[in-house]
């Protein structure tokens, strides 16, 4: 997805104006899905999976079927297994820093090593440097079949948790309608998506202007970029104390990236070697992203289970939050590092 070029002056009112809306947006949002869950009695887990995750997860849908419809692959990949890394080490980990997260065992139990199943499943797919029409089908069915059984799972095991901290999901007097609460959530997203991009348009103008290359402002602006909607939403969904929001949209955010946006991509655009017999993508994918995504998964089991008695909820406090933005600073110089010398 390629940003026309503005004036400094107005990538300056961009910025401004997105991280605003932003926050209105992201506030709205998150507020309304809440509701929602009470009014209908369903786990804020699940809302959180399915409306939030799948929402928020939009920016990474756009970019990466465009990118699979003109043929650039790296893009497409890159775009959803950085995000799913972003979202796991810098916005869980923003999340705890703000307030510490309670967990569920069933999550931590589940999501964490399940996420990691399918960050290496991906991985054997592409092992040989290729991706056809029909193994991208076989993600889309994963995905159709994981999502309904998880959050399936999810309500069975929800009715025997209580350490969780969370606040029961049925409807009290002060809960708006259906209506209220499903147009809050559909103003919030189209507002946060729509403000990411003017976001993300304005920053890369600006990053242009000063004179970073194209491979950076890749790498660093609109990759983070498509992941702010999460992030504004897991800050808002923290300070409210939402753990289970917060927890559901970067489970429910991860596997919509790695089943449906990629197998989406590459039904659209079949992945397979060039003339030269090379893979179409960069060997860093299978290298370095997925083995760092399915190891950042697997810390959701390390950090959010009660080692002690697993029977009970763990709790991410901060100073995991910490490892977590640290992993992320250290992922991140190891990409810029890789790939700029590749670049040269």
């Amino acid at each position: 997805m390629e940003y026309s070029q503005i004036p400094l002056a107005l990538s300056l009112v961009f910025i401004v104006a997105g991280l605003a809306a932003l926050a209105w947006s992201s506030d709205l949002f998150v507020g309304g899905a809440a509701s929602l869950a009470r009014v209908l009695g369903v786990s804020p887990f699940v809302v959180g999976m399915v409306v939030i995750g799948f929402g928020t997860s939009a920016p990474e849908l756009c970019v990466s079927v465009m990118s699979g419809l003109y043929g650039h692959s790296n893009l497409s990949l890159g775009n959803a297994y950085g995000s799913c890394s972003f979202n796991i080490a810098v916005i869980l980990g923003v999340a705890a820093l703000i307030r510490p997260l309670s967990v569920r065992p069933s999550v931590a139990l589940v999501a964490g090593p399940g996420l990691a199943a399918v960050a290496l499943f991906s991985a054997w797919l592409l092992r040989d440097g290729s991706c056809t029409r029909y193994e991208a089908s076989v993600l889309l069915a994963a995905f159709l079949v994981v999502m309904p059984l998880y959050c399936w799972f999810d309500r069975r095991t929800k009715s025997s948790s209580s350490s969780s901290g969370e606040a029961d999901a049925r409807p009290d007097a002060t809960s708006p309608s259906v209506a209220v609460a499903a147009f809050q959530v559909l103003l919030g997203l189209v507002v946060l998506i729509g403000s990411s991009h003017f976001l993300v348009w304005g920053s890369v103008s600006f990053a242009r202007f000063i004179g970073v290359s194209d491979l950076v402002i890749g790498l660093t602006v609109v990759a983070v970029g498509t992941s702010l909607p999460e992030l504004a939403s897991a800050i808002a969904a923290a300070r409210r104390g939402e753990n289970e929001f917060v927890l559901g949209n970067i489970i429910g955010s991860n596997l919509f990236n790695t089943l449906a946006v990629v197998g989406l991509a590459t039904v659209i655009g079949p992945l397979a070697p060039g003339a030269d017999g090379k893979p179409p993508f960069s060997p860093y994918v299978l290298s370095r992203d997925l083995p760092v995504m399915a190891v950042l998964s697997m810390t959701i089991l390390l950090f959010g289970l009660n080692w002690r008695r697993p029977s009970d909820g763990g709790t991410i406090g901060r100073w995991k939050g910490v490892v977590w933005l640290a992993a992320a600073a250290a992922y991140t110089a190891l990409m810029l590092f890789q790939e700029l010398g590749c670049s040269r």
